[in-house]
């Protein structure tokens, strides 16, 4: 399980700037606004080695300042407790402010790693400013323009290295785990009861009534793997804005350690952005995963075609990967929870798959022939060989004499292929080209 990092700070100081430069992704909208993060965005990025997770924790402009102030410190306080690191970003161009400051007297309470980060120092004159943020009494100051990335890596160092070696859990090898994820109240709780055949956890209708993660080793109907439910939010008055933010902080930490993800989603509400929200870190962490669609019970009217229909709706939701099993459940019922489980041990069978390199050099290399990649600026791309590479998900290295010419639509041409000779079903692949 890799560490995580968490970009705190008031709005407009250059968070998610920094958040798209470290995960290498234009995916947080960057505008001379404050406010304009209002979904919280996470991401994967590595230094020295050393992988770990980012939480860009965005902001809140709703109403007056008390308000905004409120659900700043939400999140201030979220990611203290969920978080490894936190890099509290402030802006060298306006100074030390009431809010950064009220930021700092919460930050200096913690005992963990806290960084303070500040921005936007592009000239000499700008870093002697910067010496005033060492009266809020965290620390060393660390230099950085997250535009131009002048100053990222003095600061990767020292975050890298107050990492701490996470422990491995005493679970016997070999044993998968899968995990139950879900936006809150979607009934997580009641399927890990209705499989359990006893009330292991609290059930309301208030969302986040689970409190902790819950590891239960599951051996009953010839099934062996470690059942793990995610917990929600904690308390009823962190629940408005903060939401998605705590939920998906828990997710993130239950996706990195499992090997199949049971997804849950509301069947009333259909496939919701907090939803895919959390199937995106599924498929970033190249987890497998089994879409539970809850609550099929309630759903009147039902007809000949509503499952088939309802199936189509939530694969072109999730795509682009969208070879997965939909199972309709009811967790109260008990209805196809067995079939769900099944499911999930067909994902991990296929995610732990091992092709030889003969028999992928077989049956792949007719195909490249038949249907090579395009040329480029006259350039012929001659596939040599395929294998599959050591990895925990399904990766595939291609040699050939022009990597760099292969562009994504053969890739995906090249993943439709092996899908529909292998049963990859419900398990991200990756696929790299490689000089011969």
């Amino acid at each position: 399980m890799s560490n995580i990092v968490a970009i705190v700070g008031r709005p407009n100081v250059g968070k998610s700037t920094l958040f798209n430069r470290l995960t290498g992704e234009r995916k947080a909208i960057v505008e001379e606004m404050s406010g304009v993060t209002r979904d919280r965005h996470y991401g994967k990025s590595h230094w020295n080695g050393k992988e770990f997770s980012i939480i860009d924790t965005g902001g809140y402009v709703k109403g007056s300042d008390d308000i905004f102030e409120e659900e700043i410190r939400k999140q201030v306080h979220l990611a203290i407790e969920e978080c490894d690191v936190i890099l509290f970003m402030v802006d060298v161009q306006v100074g030390i402010t009431d809010l950064d400051s009220e930021v700092a007297k919460i930050l200096r309470k913690i005992k963990k790693n806290v960084f303070v980060v500040a921005n936007k120092v592009d000239s000499t004159n700008l870093e002697l400013q910067s010496a005033e943020f060492y009266s809020l009494g965290l620390g060393d100051v660390y230099n950085l323009s997250s535009i131009s990335g002048s100053g990222t890596g003095d600061l990767l160092d020292a975050v890298v290295g107050a990492f701490k070696e996470k422990p491995e859990e005493e679970e016997e090898e070999g044993v998968p785990r899968f995990t139950i994820v879900g936006k809150p109240n979607v009934g997580k709780s009641s399927l890990l009861n209705s499989l359990m055949g006893e009330e292991r956890n609290i059930v309301t209708n208030i969302s986040g009534t689970t409190r902790d993660t819950i590891n239960t080793r599951y051996t009953s109907y010839g099934f062996d793997f470690y059942l793990v439910d995610t917990a929600g939010i904690r308390k009823r008055s962190k629940m408005d804005g903060s939401v998605e933010f705590y939920s998906t902080l828990r997710s993130v930490r239950a996706i990195e350690n499992s090997d199949v993800c049971i997804f849950m989603i509301d069947a009333e509400d259909g496939i919701t952005h907090q939803d895919l929200s959390v199937y995106h870190i599924i498929k970033k962490n190249n987890k497998g995963v089994v879409v539970l669609v809850n609550k099929w019970d309630l759903i009147e009217d039902k007809e000949t075609n509503t499952v088939k229909e309802m199936t189509e709706l939530v694969k072109n939701r999730l795509a682009p990967f969208k070879d997965v099993p939909v199972v309709f459940t009811s967790a109260l019922t008990k209805q196809r929870i067995f079939k769900a489980l099944e499911k999930a041990v067909d994902v991990h069978k296929n995610r732990t798959q091992k092709i030889k390199t003969s028999e992928l050099n077989e049956v792949m290399l007719p195909i490249f022939q038949e249907t090579p990649p395009p040329a480029l600026k006259g350039k012929y791309i001659k596939i040599k060989f395929i294998t599959q590479l050591p990895t925990h998900a399904p990766t595939f290295a291609i040699f050939c004499n022009l990597p760099q010419y292969v562009k994504d639509p053969y890739k995906r041409f090249v993943e439709n292929k092996l899908r529909s000779i292998y049963n990859f079903e419900g398990v991200p692949i990756n696929i790299f080209f490689r000089k011969k």
